[in-house]
């Protein structure tokens, strides 16, 4: 009999893996919707939906390995992040979908919840004040006009399989919709810049650095409590915390 595999838990959504089937189990119907509606509109690599009674989506596991994990070492070569970052592009021209995703949120309501999180961080003692102040200095450069794209909205490298120097699938859709192309990019090297110019090789086209690095501080300062709440570590070696400190 396969084991179960607990491969994320927290109290919004776990997946599971048995077998060469993932199971994803999430409270709100609303992100499950989403996902399958994302993967059969997206131009790249998908896992193959099996079966859905919400609240479960059962998937097919993808043959590859990913790129790696934030906090660890890239298990990639050099070719395979350059064909990663094709697909990107390619995800990036698509048609838009139908919903704004996760790399939507509008620079107003972005600059609320920085400030409000920001104090936070502060307040409650989870970062040093500078620290603070100088990554929501740097994080400015995000809040500004973008162009809509068809975006993943939760592209970590963890998300991404790769055989060889071929990207085979592209996991965790529910984020997904309109939004800023940037955003994707940010997620994907965050913690691992030393691949940022093969990803932009891939790409294909010039792309604001600044803004990538705005991304990085952006995205790190929303997410640090967030995930000491929900169980994570975002102060481990190569983390969340590590990429605010690079910034220094």
């Amino acid at each position: 009999m396969d084991e179960v595999e607990v491969v994320v838990a927290h109290s919004e959504r776990a997946t599971l893996r048995v077998g060469d089937v993932f199971l994803k189990v999430d409270a709100d119907r609303a992100r499950i919707d989403a996902e399958v509606e994302a993967m059969s509109l997206a131009p790249v690599p998908t896992p193959k939906v099996l079966w859905r009674r919400p609240p479960v989506l059962a998937i097919a596991a993808l043959p590859g390995t990913t790129l790696g994990r934030l906090g660890g070492p890239s298990t990639g070569s050099s070719a395979a992040w350059t064909a990663a970052g094709a697909a990107v592009r390619k995800l990036h021209d698509a048609p838009l979908p139908p919903r704004p995703g996760r790399a939507g949120r509008s620079t107003a309501a972005l600059a609320a919840e920085l400030d409000d999180e920001c104090g936070s961080l502060v307040t409650n003692g989870l970062l040093p004040a500078d620290l603070v102040t100088r990554n929501r200095r740097i994080a400015e450069a995000a809040l500004r006009p973008w162009t809509p794209a068809f975006t993943h909205g939760d592209l970590q490298i963890a998300h991404v399989f790769v055989d060889g120097d071929e990207v085979t699938g592209i996991i965790d859709w529910s984020e997904a919709g309109r939004g800023d192309a940037l955003y994707d990019l940010a997620t994907f090297t965050l913690g691992h810049e030393e691949h940022l110019d093969d990803v932009l090789a891939g790409y294909g086209t010039d792309v604001d650095l600044d803004v990538i690095h705005a991304w990085w501080s952006l995205r790190s300062l929303l997410a640090v409590r967030w995930l000491v709440e929900h169980g994570f570590d975002p102060f481990a070696p190569g983390c969340e915390v590590d990429v605010l400190r690079s910034r220094m």
